[in-house]
């Protein structure tokens, strides 16, 4: 079972994000200790009293104020059996309810000039922790002072603090799983940037460098790590070519020297040398051909009835010498566009490969868009054809060849976008067929016959 890949968002949200939780909650619980140590005692009344005093006063038809009990000023009896308040209009008018304590008697009438208090008590019980509020009640605006339910400043600072870091946390926490995300596909659209260059390197497309100042500081090591093991596999591969291309060149000239030295000699087993020989120059050429493959490319309109009556013909004499038959079907086809020395070499390798392997007699077809070559010998097992293309790979391990045809076949046929297949010829043996894309302005041309 595969191991799953890290995200990047655990370490740049989901930390950060318990980070500033664990912040928030220290941060805390020491103001609300500092509150505490700085408070020096008592009890505060609930500020809830003074609404629930208001709504408890009325009018009668003279206009004087008096305390008609409501459901919410019971409840709170129940709580704070000791509540009391004190209800002053805008004239100077005062009602009272419950029993005021001398210390307070004296404010009785002055309210108005009060809009806003909080005092302490001592105990809880003492009556002395009150409230003086502003509210609009049946009676009109009133100045309340009050003494109901009372609680400690711990607790009060407790709940405040919770009122104001609450918000602020979730904000925070909103904040950072939304913007956390697009800061952090801004600062690596960089590592993007490279992964789109790198699908761009392959075998044929090399020089290709990743671009090191668009990645983030802490990437760039990677990156520059890479670009150095790409310059690495480019050295060795450039030094590779050379090697096959002056292999290939300094065998030719011994290759021809023998060629001519056997065709020139009088006894017939000197010239049954020169199919061996044939065999050393077409090796030779295709070890080029390997060189050939990493060129530019210069392409042109190919009309593959004229190329490969070229091909057959100059391989003709080859092939009759060797026993074997060749003819050149043409059927309706189009151009293509291609490099002409690159389509030459792989109708040549598919046909001395079928001369290879094959059996007496091979047909070279041109139809539409492609080349097939048939054979009438044994053929290729479907479980060998996709194998046989690999380099020096041969069917059967006495055969004769490098085993790199059929690769070459496939490699210039895919720098064309085109493809090759093996299928099983109608009559017995092996038909291989080389499909490329079409001219864009390509039309029909004209069907021919058998050479």
């Amino acid at each position: 079972m595969s191991r799953r890949q890290p995200s990047l968002k655990w370490p740049l949200i989901i930390k950060p994000l318990i980070l500033h939780l664990l912040a928030l909650l220290i941060a805390f619980f020491t103001l609300l200790m500092v509150l505490v140590r700085m408070d020096s005692g008592g009890y505060y009344t609930l500020q809830t009293f003074a609404p629930i005093a208001a709504n408890a006063v009325h009018r009668d038809n003279q206009g004087r104020l008096y305390v008609q009990r409501t459901h919410e000023l019971d409840e709170l009896l129940k709580v704070a059996p000791g509540a009391w308040f004190v209800a002053e209009d805008e004239q100077g008018q005062t009602v009272s309810f419950g029993n005021v304590p001398p210390t307070y008697a004296s404010l009785i009438g002055r309210l108005r000039g009060v809009p806003f208090g909080d005092l302490r008590g001592h105990e809880r019980g003492d009556g002395l922790a009150i409230v003086i509020r502003r509210h609009t009640g049946p009676a009109g605006k009133l100045t309340i002072m009050a003494h109901g339910e009372t609680d400690s400043l711990t607790w009060q600072m407790a709940i405040a603090a919770h009122v104001f870091t609450l918000p602020i946390f979730v904000l925070l926490a909103l904040v950072t799983l939304i913007a956390t995300p697009f800061i952090v596909r801004k600062a690596l659209a960089g590592v993007e940037r490279i992964a789109l260059e790198a699908k761009h390197i392959s075998a044929s497309r090399r020089g290709i460098r990743l671009t090191e100042t668009a990645v983030p500081v802490e990437i760039a090591p990677l990156v520059a790590a890479v670009n150095e093991a790409l310059d690495r596999l480019d050295d060795g591969h450039e030094r590779q070519q050379r090697f096959i291309a002056a292999a290939a060149h300094e065998l030719r000239t011994p290759i021809a020297i023998l060629r001519v030295k056997i065709e020139a000699a009088d006894d017939a087993t000197s010239r049954s040398l020169s199919v061996e020989v044939a065999r050393l120059a077409t090796l030779a050429e295709q070890l080029l051909d390997l060189h050939r493959l990493d060129s530019a490319a210069h392409l042109e309109t190919i009309h593959l009835a004229r190329l490969a009556k070229r091909v057959v013909a100059d391989l003709a004499p080859l092939l009759i010498q060797s026993g074997r038959t060749v003819a050149v079907v043409v059927e309706p086809h189009h151009p293509i566009q291609g490099e002409t020395g690159a389509v030459e070499r792989v109708l040549t390798n598919l046909v001395l490969n079928a001369a290879e392997h094959g059996g007496r007699n091979i047909t070279v077809r041109v139809q539409g868009t492609r080349l097939e070559v048939e054979d009438d010998g044994p053929g290729i097992p479907e479980a060998e054809r996709e194998r046989v293309f690999e380099p020096f790979q041969r069917l059967r391990p006495r055969q004769t060849g490098a085993g790199l045809g059929l690769n070459l076949v496939r490699q210039v046929l895919e720098r064309h976008r085109g493809h090759v297949t093996i299928l099983d010829a109608p009559g017995g043996g092996a038909l291989i067929r080389a499909e490329f894309p079409a001219h864009p302005a390509g039309g029909n041309l004209a069907s021919g016959h058998p050479l």
